[in-house]
């Protein structure tokens, strides 16, 4: 998939990888158990503040893609995409597609007093900062129609600006301290909590990642980028978003792999365990098949943003296409194979079948994703 000239894109992970997830694993074991989840969801508070503390602010995966001079880890997405690994295989309810990856990325784009300012407070885990965007907007999709801002002249290039509009499908902004805007004299940020602005949540089907309609009246937002360089700075955070969800996907592909082995060797019937039925045995190993190829195309993805690699879209948008289809296959086989208890609220299955088929509209659907590939192939449409 390297073009020609280009560095071979490494599928491995490094002793460092392995040392983070093994530190990120750990909290979550710790800190976020499937009992634990089901709880907060029923209380209707998914995020949790102190997992997300030590997360963003022990460990330092908040700061990962921010560069060291400005707080962060100078990390990269490799390092990114194992965390995200990690917290698909625990369906943990945090906000770090949308704070840690979408956000950063938009600020690093920025390039302004104002962004670096804010990109600190995020790497430290101070603030979470959300992009008041669809979640459902993707890599190479027309962006939606910008909030207005009624201060000024677009081109006297205000300080601030008075914002309304309404934007729907905002992950995580519920649990958020700051909403990136974009508006149509560029991108602003605005306090969640400031006069003018409201969150209403809406009923998602992943409980794990809540979404909401921000509504902003003449809410007073720092501007941040001009028009062009917002959307060049949104454009990017997309693509890398895209990418590294792959990595997600992959995350709950193979924790729905492993329960299910697990639960089929343990579960008897007609004296037996359930596989040692060559069908089930059969449908394993294709499920086998699927998730190691998932996690070819997504740790591709991963090294070639990590790389600036020129065929980064390219590899992105196949990630996609495929990891997105292999995640929602997994859940579903898990909760049919786990029989009557699959279905049960009591047990975790749903959680990842609800998360699998969310992500699967995050970001862009696989057909989306497919068709980028035949663009970017110059392949034409049937």
């Amino acid at each position: 998939m390297s073009s020609p000239g280009a560095a071979p894109l490494d599928l491995l992970y490094s002793e460092a990888e392995d040392e983070l997830r093994t530190a990120v694993r750990s909290l979550l074991t710790a800190r976020c158990d499937p009992a634990g989840v089901l709880g907060r969801i029923e209380g209707g508070h998914p995020h949790d503040p102190e997992l997300w503390r030590v997360l963003a602010a022990g460990i330092g995966a908040a700061g990962l893609l921010v560069p060291e001079k400005l707080g962060g880890q100078g990390a990269g997405h490799r390092e990114a995409a194992v965390v995200l690994e990690e917290l698909g295989r625990a369906v943990a309810p945090v906000p770090y597609l949308t704070s840690a990856v979408l956000a950063t990325e938009i600020l690093l784009g920025c390039e302004s007093t104002q962004s670096t300012d804010l990109l600190r407070e995020l790497a430290a885990g101070r603030r979470i900062c959300v992009p008041a965007l669809p979640l459902t907007l993707a890599p190479g999709a027309p962006f939606p129609t910008p909030v207005r801002d009624a201060s000024a002249d677009p081109g006297a290039g205000p300080a601030t600006g008075s914002l309304s509009g309404s934007v729907s499908f905002v992950a995580d902004a519920v649990c958020a301290d700051v909403l990136l805007v974009l508006a149509d004299t560029g991108l602003y940020a605005v306090p969640a909590e400031a006069a003018g602005v409201s969150r209403t949540p809406l009923v998602a089907l992943d409980l794990t990642r809540p979404l909401a309609t921000v509504t902003l009246d003449g809410a007073v937002g720092t501007r941040l980028a001009d028009p062009a360089t917002a959307r060049a700075a949104i454009a990017g955070a997309l693509l890398s978003g895209a990418g590294l969800l792959a990595s997600e996907q992959l995350g709950t592909a193979e924790w729905c792999l492993t329960e299910t082995v697990a639960y089929l060797r343990t579960r008897h019937q007609f004296n037996r365990p359930l596989g040692s039925f060559q069908a089930l045995k059969h449908r394993l190993a294709r499920l086998w098949l699927d998730v190691a190829s998932a996690r070819a195309a997504a740790r591709a993805a991963a090294d070639a943003l990590a790389t600036g690699a020129a065929d980064a879209p390219l590899t992105v948008a196949v990630a996609q296409s495929y990891c997105s289809g292999v995640a929602v296959r997994a859940a579903e086989e898990c909760v049919q194979l786990h029989g009557g208890i699959g279905m049960t609220w009591e047990h975790p299955a749903h959680l990842y079948l609800k998360r699998a088929k969310a992500d699967s509209l995050a970001l862009g659907t696989a057909g989306h994703h497919r068709g980028l590939v035949a663009d970017f192939a110059e392949l034409p449409a049937p």
